[in-house]
């Protein structure tokens, strides 16, 4: 059976001073994790927000144990990145019915 593990975060930025600033933090951290952790992520809002960074993250598979260690190691990966302080998160397993 498939399930979802969906994290919702925002993250601080603040030595950043322009939109393009922001997109080179976030690219670097989308980068990382897409790479760790086999995670599909998205920034979703504050998108005109030099400071601040709202995204997703999904990670899908079979194996619910599996999937909040998955995303346990992500959120220790997000409160340890050093361009962005970690503010905010939401973590939802979803398992169909």
């Amino acid at each position: 059976m498939l399930h979802l593990g969906v994290l919702q975060f925002s993250m601080e930025i603040p030595y950043a001073e322009s939109l393009k600033d922001k997109r080179s933090v976030i690219k670097g951290l989308k980068d990382r994790l897409r790479r760790s952790f086999n995670v599909s992520i998205a920034e979703i809002e504050d998108l005109d927000d030099c400071t601040l960074a709202t995204l997703g993250a999904v990670v899908a598979g079979s194996d619910i144990p599996h999937l909040n260690s998955t995303m346990d190691h992500l959120l220790n990966e997000l409160q340890d990145w050093r361009d962005a302080s970690l503010l905010d998160h939401q973590l939802e397993i979803i398992s169909p019915r």
